[in-house]
């Protein structure tokens, strides 16, 4: 059980550790020859150039301005400076709202914590429980334990004191979430109402189309949009086609041009030498051959692989989905589009939002909806396997990162460990960071099964690898960690015990392992945060392109790796925080500075790098809020019962009662609130769809909205190679005004309300994606 002076030797790890990337952070980022790295954002907008241009060749690539040395921590307050509106005009409204999570944090817990040290710290010191109970019973405890609900005795009637905090904690926590709530709900209605034009606020992604013999998709949905469903609405459709073969081809194209333009540039710096390759394994064996020969021979071989697919795709009936995106005139009819039911079939012609162009995850549009149901079902299943197979692996890596572990697996290690300082570091570092390191590839895993899940849009397969990370963390990183770590074996104890009897089991565990969070918190977030803003990996695959593929100013900006906020790692990271400080609020307060410090450092790193360095890869307006209000409601729920169960465990039969009501409570304010604000994170209103067009017409009667939106969704494999002619606007006019009624090409008694133009061949008012 790790000690204060345990505590005080992993803080001190950490600090320095943090203290130390920061420096690295402040040398590096003052190099010219870096700039691209740490200033990507404002390269990519075209508001920076290369201070590595013109100058003495030394000053091109090292700084030697000391000066700007000494006042490394400048870049701290220089990342408060830019205020909310004009953040969000640089950055979008994700990456605002993303941050305003680690504020919430800090909303929440300062006052928590200063109630907490101000009232329970006090009750919870001025007993002499755990101190009686070493004499008499020889239990082990440590300071820390002093200062929790440890150290009151059974039946004590200072219960209450934590019962009322309990109270106070939900009543600010639900106050604070309601505020934040409003406040980003009336920021979304905002940006939405202000943000520029964009072909997904025109555009609705239709579903499981159904077949019909006579008509091709693109032919059914110009018939069920135009003619008969919306014919004084539809503007244009662009059929979804299965371009995944295309996509890999035109992948590996890429990987051998990086490969040719490598050699190339080798051989121009030194042609004295012929550069040859291994066709064998990884270029370890096999026949040698010029390298460049190769390599523009592969280029060549895939170019027709290339064309030749691409026409493939484009004539072949069967790559064609039934599926399309469909644009409207104005942004009102395409919200009614996608707010309604289309048929009487529930399961056919199924309307959604379009995601943004760049949001789109193409590969996914080529799974055909009716396996969806079945994917989902699947990975569930797979998930809930990972999950709890997961708890094994964690408990045994946990059991060997303590002082006894140690010893019983390598006892040789005993004389090392025993050592005062090294038994500080194994008690108050080794555990967190062997948890860290334990779960470095669950991210990717977890993202691969929402992949498979058939989720078409980024923003999207980013929420639900979120919402899995969390549920995760809750059983793997809390549930796991309380009710293992020093003994591997109560984990088959605790698996076999009755489902009412696990809240008190985990209540009575909780205390016990504060200092293990501690240590957690310390090492994943001050540390963690800390080494994030190195952006280490950018920074070495940035050079390395840069030296071997680099020939232009496009290739240097190809190399930049910005990276993005990375919602799916990052806010179960953050709601992991929530969960331990309104679990340990009311039970060990000692853990709260540490999760503030957390928070207030996350906030500050994090507002730098979405000011300098990330480029958000999509905008969703903070469409992800419902599920991070949502998942605090949850921590706090969690933390009620698990109080009552520790309570339970006390013998406080007259105060624990009590406690039943807040959980019912705050079911009861999650239901208003989603009621209340949850609506506008999921519809858009009619009244702001009409605002719009009207102010849009006003300013813009001559627009050419078809022109605008025929490419939008095109695509990417297809781009630089469609036809970018623009239709015949005096032809639409003409269509849209006539009003005969002629059969369609379908064997059917059915009319439509205006003559067909294609008869027979593709409409000219639809293209494929």
């Amino acid at each position: 059980m790790a000690t204060l002076s345990d505590i005080g030797v992993s803080a001190g790890i950490n600090i320095l550790s943090a203290f130390i990337f920061f420096i690295i952070f402040a040398v590096l980022r003052l190099q010219p020859f870096n700039d691209r790295v740490y200033f990507s954002k404002w390269y990519l907008k075209g508001l920076r150039s290369s201070p590595s241009r013109g100058g003495a060749f030394v000053q091109r690539f090292v700084n030697l301005d000391f000066r700007a040395y000494l006042k490394f921590l400048n870049w701290m307050p220089e990342a408060l400076k830019m205020p909310e509106p004009e953040l969000i005009d640089h950055a979008g409204l994700d990456s605002v709202v993303y941050l305003r999570i680690y504020w919430l944090g800090l909303k929440i817990f300062v006052p928590i914590a200063v109630l907490a040290w101000a009232v329970l710290v006090p009750v919870n010191w001025t007993n002499n429980t755990l101190e009686l109970a070493r004499q008499l019973r020889n239990v082990t405890s440590s300071d820390i334990d002093k200062l929790s609900v440890s150290n009151i005795p059974e039946y004590s009637m200072r219960f209450w004191t934590h019962i009322v905090m309990a109270y106070a904690f939900t009543i600010w926590t639900c106050y604070v979430l309601m505020k934040e709530y409003e406040t980003i709900a009336n920021m979304r209605l905002q940006f939405v109402a202000s943000e520029a034009r964009r072909p997904d606020q025109f555009t609705v992604l239709v579903r499981n189309v159904p077949p019909d013999a006579d008509e091709s998709v693109s032919e059914l949905v110009e018939h069920f949009f135009f003619l008969v469903n919306h014919p004084d609405h539809y503007l244009t459709n662009q059929v979804v086609c299965n371009a995944n073969k295309l996509a890999d081809l035109v992948k590996k194209k890429t990987k051998m041009q990086n490969w040719l333009d490598y050699y190339q540039l080798k051989y121009a710096r030194n042609n004295s030498n012929r550069l040859m390759v291994k066709l064998g394994f990884l270029g370890l064996w096999g026949q040698k051959v010029d390298a460049i020969e190769h390599y523009i021979a592969e280029v060549d071989k895939i170019s027709k692989e290339i064309a030749k697919e691409r026409e493939e795709v484009v004539k072949d009936p069967k790559s064609i989905m039934p599926a399309s995106f469909v644009s409207f005139k104005t942004r009102w009819a395409a919200a009614v589009c996608a707010q309604t039911q289309q048929t009487r079939n529930p399961t056919q012609w199924l309307t959604e939002w379009a995601p943004e162009p760049r949001d789109v995850y193409w590969p996914n549009l080529a799974i055909p909806y009716v396996s969806l149901t079945v994917r989902r079902l699947l990975m569930h299943v797979a998930f809930f396997f990972l999950t709890f197979f997961f708890i094994i692996p964690i408990a045994f890596v946990q059991s060997l990162a303590t002082i006894e572990g140690i010893v019983k697996a390598s006892p040789f290690l005993k004389v090392i460990v025993e050592d005062k300082f090294m038994k500080s570091v194994i008690q108050g570092f080794l555990p967190g960071i062997a948890l860290k390191l334990f779960l470095m590839f669950l991210p990717s895993i977890l993202m691969i099964m929402s992949k498979f899940e058939g989720f078409t849009s980024i923003s999207s397969l980013e929420r639900r690898s979120a919402s899995r990370y969390y549920i995760f963390n809750f059983v793997n990183v809390f549930l796991a960690s309380v009710i293992t770590g020093a003994a591997f074996e109560q984990l088959s104890a605790f698996l076999n015990q009755s489902p009412n009897q696990i809240p008190k089991t985990i209540g009575v565990a909780i205390p016990m392992k504060a200092t293990f969070f501690i240590t957690y918190i310390m090492v994943d977030g001050w540390a963690g945060v800390a080494g994030e803003i190195l952006m280490l990996k950018p920074l070495v695959m940035f050079h390395l392109k840069n030296t071997v593929l680099v020939k232009t100013e496009k290739d240097r900006e190809e190399a930049m790796d910005p990276g993005s906020i990375g919602f799916n790692t990052g806010e179960p990271r953050i709601q992991l925080y929530f969960l331990l400080g309104l679990v340990y609020a009311p039970v060990t307060p000692m853990l709260l500075p540490f999760i503030l410090v957390f928070f207030a450092l996350a906030y500050i790193v994090y507002r730098h790098q979405i000011i300098n360095v990330y480029n958000q890869e999509y905008e969703s307006a903070a469409a992800f809020w419902p599920d991070v209000h949502g998942r605090v409601i949850s921590a706090l729920i969690i933390s009620q019962l698990l109080l009552m169960g520790l309570l339970g465990t006390k013998h406080a039969a007259l105060a624990a009662p009590f406690l039943i009501a807040l959980p019912v409570l705050t079911i009861g304010f999650h239901h208003f609130c989603k009621g209340r604000y949850e609506p506008a994170f999921v519809r858009y209103p009619l009244q702001e769809a009409k605002m719009k067009d009207t102010l849009e017409n006003a300013r813009e009667p001559n627009l050419n909205l078809r022109g605008y939106l025929q490419s939008a969704y095109v695509h990417p494999v297809f781009k630089g190679d469609e036809d970018d002619d623009e239709y015949d606007d005096d032809k639409l006019g003409k269509f849209e005004e006539e009003a005969i009624i002629v059969p369609t090409k379908r064997q059917s008694r059915r009319n439509t309300p205006a003559h067909s133009m294609v008869s027979g061949e593709s409409s000219p008012f639809s293209g494929k994606v």
